[in-house]
């Protein structure tokens, strides 16, 4: 039996860019997993340490040049042109790729262990979050580093690798499959994987693929792929009994007396019903968010919060609370941090780390009405966004602030119902995922140009069909001669 060792871990990690000068080094620290415990240890490094929200959000229509205010960084402003990053640092495209393909790595050497110890039920827990891990990291990637699914284009559109066995060889060489070939087995993870999950098996729930997770995760993974019925699914199935708002976040309630620093800690607590999957990033995004220099402006916060004499689709004034850095930055507090200090509490370097709401309660609801459009059943896509509204407008009143298809073509001046409430949704998903980089994956399915502008009043737009919104992939891995990069 040939038991999994963290020195084949350590070079997974690097699948893709090679690991030839860690095999220089000492092996001296051979882990064996050969009990149930071991791989469930081991698949809490099942999900990317990297943070894509700085990247992401950088490139959307949610930020503007705050020269004034903004710290200067590499990473925030190659993505706000639209530029290869040229940073490889934490926070970076890069490095995302990078730990996206670690915790697959990991996830392949669970999956591996788990077969070689005869794979028995005690085992079945952790096959199921091994598989749902691996799903999730890839997808993660084909939307960031290939261009957004097109049911007419996808079968040639170049995807990613797609890694289903542990690394045993230095400087393996892979290939890029299609678009439509990375979703085909992202089902089929997600498939094999749901059923198999217990969620009694964590001792925290939220920062493994629990049931609801997967099935939250499935709501993306479906709607991303334009498979509605298999999106309105999954989505009942988060929510079980029906009762929707008692696993929303309470912005008109609970939220609405905590302080800034007392928000950041409840908007990630493992607590928040709304929390469907955490994951803790080592990133620097939970201290810097709000004080890039591109990043949102007064401007932008009027537009986005329907304030300052800016409308909403609502007409009501909307329940989030918004801070202030300088004269010109805005934000919603949603993050913290950790500083992990080298060398103890005298170290004056170290890692910062930042826990994020990969999936939510919230996405689920607006992916599910989102799909309900899709097939036309208008009156639940209206039954769902209500529901959202009415826990996001103080003072609701559901005859003032509903939303209703005659409302929904007036406010943007269309005649289609189903643009209408696309709209509507967009507009309402804003404000609710500002920061955390949901506007990007918006902008990249429904083909939305993005506008930026610098403080000389020079603009920059990337239309619907910019090579660029492709994210590049990482040179290292374009030095695989199998590799093809993205067009530009």
């Amino acid at each position: 039996m040939n038991n999994q060792t963290i020195l084949l871990i350590t070079c997974s990690a690097f699948l893709l860019l090679g690991c030839k000068k860690y095999l220089e080094q000492a092996p001296d620290q051979r882990t064996q997993i050969n009990t149930p415990e071991k791989v469930g240890k081991l698949l809490v490094t099942a999900y990317p340490s990297g943070n894509y929200m700085m990247f992401a959000e950088a490139m959307t229509d949610n930020v503007t040049d705050n020269y004034v205010e903004g710290r200067a960084d590499a990473i925030n402003t190659d993505s706000y042109f639209w530029n290869n990053v040229r940073s490889i640092s934490r926070d970076s495209p890069t490095s995302y790729w990078n730990d996206a393909y670690k915790a697959i790595a990991v996830a392949n050497h669970a999956l591996r262990a788990i077969e070689e110890m005869g794979g028995g039920a005690e085992y079945m827990p952790w096959k199921g979050e091994a598989l749902l891990a691996r799903a999730y990291a890839h997808f993660m990637l084909v939307n960031l580093f290939s261009k957004s699914y097109d049911k007419d284009t996808a079968a040639e559109d170049l995807g990613i690798p797609y890694i289903t066995q542990p690394e045993t060889v230095v400087e393996q060489s892979y290939g890029r499959h299609t678009v439509e070939y990375v979703y085909e087995q992202i089902e089929k993870d997600l498939k094999a994987g749901l059923p198999l999950l217990k969620d009694d098996a964590y001792s925290v729930a939220p920062f493994h693929f629990t049931r609801r997770a997967a099935h939250a995760f499935a709501t993306r993974f479906y709607l991303f792929w334009q498979k509605p019925e298999s999106a309105i699914e999954h989505a009942d199935l988060v929510f079980p009994d029906g009762n929707v708002v008692a696993k929303m976040r309470p912005w008109t309630g609970r939220y609405k007396n905590l302080s800034y620093n007392e928000l950041a800690v409840e908007y990630t607590k493992a607590t928040e019903p709304a929390n469907l999957l955490l994951i803790e990033t080592q990133s620097w995004w939970g201290s810097r968010w709000r004080d890039y220099r591109y990043s949102t402006s007064s401007v932008l916060r009027n537009q986005i919060f329907g304030l300052g004499g800016e409308s909403n689709i609502t007409g009501g004034a909307l329940a989030y609370i918004t801070g202030q850095v300088g004269l010109t930055s805005y934000y919603v507090r949603k993050f913290t941090y950790f500083f992990a200090r080298i060398g103890g509490a005298s170290g004056t370097t170290g890692y910062g780390y930042t826990v994020i709401p990969a999936l939510t309660t919230e996405e689920v609801l607006f992916n599910r009405a989102e799909a309900y459009i899709m097939l036309e059943r208008y009156d639940d896509a209206l039954a769902d966004i209500n529901t959202f509204i009415s826990q996001r407008v103080t003072g609701y009143n559901s005859s003032t602030h509903d939303l209703t298809l005659d409302k929904a073509r007036s406010y943007y001046g269309v005649g289609d119902d189903g643009e209408a409430l696309i709209k509507a949704i967009l507009d309402l998903k804003r404000p609710e995922f500002i920061h955390e980089g949901m506007r990007w994956f918006d902008i990249l399915r429904h083909r939305l140009s993005v506008v930026h502008k610098d403080l000389e009043g020079n603009t920059y737009t990337l239309s619907a069909g910019d090579p660029r919104r492709t994210l590049q992939l990482p040179q290292e891995a374009l030095n695989d001669p199998g590799i093809q990069p993205n067009p530009r």
